[in-house]
């Protein structure tokens, strides 16, 4: 699934052997997967900080966890290492982190962020505007934050009510509601 190459191996456990922990690995995920927003990150992961439904694989030197959520996204990801004269890079290229791979069994967040990315944000964008997903909390409600012109926005209740939470209750009618956690306080970017 993901393509590790030699060096970004040898460097991979380089890292790994500077640490103190004699069961660290790797852990690969995406955030904000299928969207626009799209970032692919590695971070260290200890034996027992895994995540259920991670998917364990063994390379040469050590061990790497595949995020769940994320395992469709990392198709034909790769994970390089190129040495220069100011120490390397390690690059991560995953050409299908920010394709949306939504259908009806998808897990809601993602289902949520392409309705969000396709059909809400280039409403907003006009404005200056965008709104991105914080969470799902009890399977059935949206926490919602906006950003740009869309924070401090004199109007943002009524794009939130007539816009985005209409938008995501009608095709995602499992949502019991959205609410919106962004400090509107905030007023220098304003649309209104």
């Amino acid at each position: 699934m993901v393509e590790i190459t030699q060096s970004a191996q040898e460097y991979l456990f380089e890292l790994l052997s500077k640490q103190d922990h004699d069961d660290l690995g790797i852990r690969i995920f995406i955030t904000d997967p299928g969207t626009p927003m799209a970032e692919t990150c590695i971070a260290y992961c200890r034996s027992g900080e895994e995540q259920e439904g991670d998917e364990f694989v063994q390379y040469e030197k050590f061990g790497c966890w595949l995020d769940s959520r994320s395992q469709p996204f990392l198709i034909d990801a790769l994970v390089d290492y190129a040495a220069d004269r100011m120490g390397g890079q390690l690059t991560i290229k995953a050409p299908n982190s920010k394709v949306p791979q939504v259908s009806d069994d998808s897990p809601i967040e993602d289902r949520i962020n392409y309705i969000l990315h396709s059909q809400v944000n280039p409403s907003l964008a006009s404005h200056g505007g965008m709104v991105n997903l914080v969470e799902v909390v009890d399977d059935e409600v949206a926490i919602l934050q906006f950003g740009g012109g869309c924070q401090g926005c004199g109007m943002v209740d009524m794009t939130l009510k007539d816009g985005v939470e209409k938008t995501l209750l009608e095709q995602l009618p499992q949502l019991k509601a959205v609410r919106d956690v962004t400090d509107h306080t905030v007023t220098e970017n304003a649309y209104y």
